[in-house]
């Protein structure tokens, strides 16, 4: 019996390749900020973060022994062995011990029943920056502000987590080695097509804009397979929406830098403006709250934003900070 894909333990697996990146000489300030907030947002990860320091640290005190060495020869051989027989995690527990060493020695991460995944790989945006990456398979991705993701392709699965933010994704076509995309608790697998996963804590929005995707919840049984023009929802409950239709003007608005808004309310534009930019918009009165507004707005650009809003909808703006601006009611 084979086990899944999925890693045993996915979060030393990304804990070992924001270490992995954090040293690197290249790391952007987006990274590092973006593995601040992966780090923050559960215990587990930042426990799995120190662990994975304390074995680099331990890696450079005996990487010279020359016994450690012998042993981490040693786990390699049993590594394809086990491979070869495609044992159970369980029984391979005394490897798992072993592949420690290869680690410590920079012989590269070893996967539990004879894995041959491939290393994890780290992309991230800061707040009003957008990124188009094209993956090794030929793959296209579009991320949108402040978003982080982890790629992990292996002979026979590409599986891209979604650690937060929205991108979209136009995937290379495989026979035979499916494209994963893992938001939250759910698992959207690609057919061949154009879409879009957007995922805000543990809330996740899954848009088809051309050829087909199936999303599920494993954790409650949900399914649903998209047809273009269509979306999904699921939330931190495992519940999976009902299949509804996806605004593709603001789908497609957002990959141009453009913000589309039909009769949608304030506070909802307000949030989606401040993820753009470092000037940060805010209700100063509750009754703006649920004020229906329409319209194309450039995202992050807040002075546009205030001066339709002053111009258009009987709201006055007062900038309180360097990084703050306050939304009034016209006649207070």
């Amino acid at each position: 019996m084979n086990m899944p894909r999925t890693s045993i333990h996915p979060q030393d697996d990304r804990a070992e390749a924001w270490l992995a990146r954090l040293q690197a000489p290249d790391c952007t300030a987006a990274e590092r900020a973006a593995f601040e907030r992966w780090r923050a947002e559960r215990p587990d990860r930042a426990a799995a973060f120190a662990q994975a320091e304390t074995l680099h640290r331990r890696a450079g005190e005996l990487a010279g022994d020359p016994l450690l060495a012998a042993a981490a020869r040693a786990a390699l051989r049993q590594t394809a062995q086990a491979g070869a027989r495609r044992r159970r995690w369980r029984q391979a527990l005394p490897l798992a011990a072993a592949a420690a060493l290869l680690l410590a020695l920079g012989l590269g991460l070893w996967r539990v029943a004879g894995q041959s995944q491939g290393p994890v790989q780290l992309y991230a945006t800061a707040t009003g920056e957008q990124r188009s990456l094209r993956l090794d398979d030929g793959t296209e991705v579009l991320l949108d502000t402040d978003t982080a993701i982890a790629v992990q392709y292996d002979g026979d699965r590409r599986e891209v987590r979604l650690e937060g933010g929205r991108a979209q994704f136009a995937v290379a076509h495989e026979a035979g080695r499916p494209f994963v995309v893992l938001a939250a608790d759910g698992v959207v697998r690609d057919i061949g097509t154009r879409f879009q996963v957007r995922r805000q804590a543990d809330d996740v929005t899954v848009a088809l804009l051309d050829g087909v995707v199936s999303v599920s919840v494993p954790a409650s049984g949900g399914e649903s397979t998209l047809a273009p023009g269509q979306q999904v929802s699921f939330d931190r409950s495992g519940r999976l929406g009902a299949v509804q239709a996806a605004d593709l003007a603001a789908a497609r608005g957002w990959t141009q830098g453009d913000l589309v808004f039909k009769n949608r309310s304030l506070a909802d534009l307000v949030a989606e403006m401040n993820r753009y930019s470092d000037t940060k918009l805010r209700l100063g009165d509750d009754s703006l709250r649920d004020l229906a507004v329409s319209g194309v707005f450039h995202a992050g650009d807040q002075s546009s934003l205030v001066q339709a809003l002053e111009n258009g909808w009987s709201v006055q703006a007062r900038r309180v900070s360097a990084h703050e601006i306050v939304l009034q009611p016209a006649h207070r």
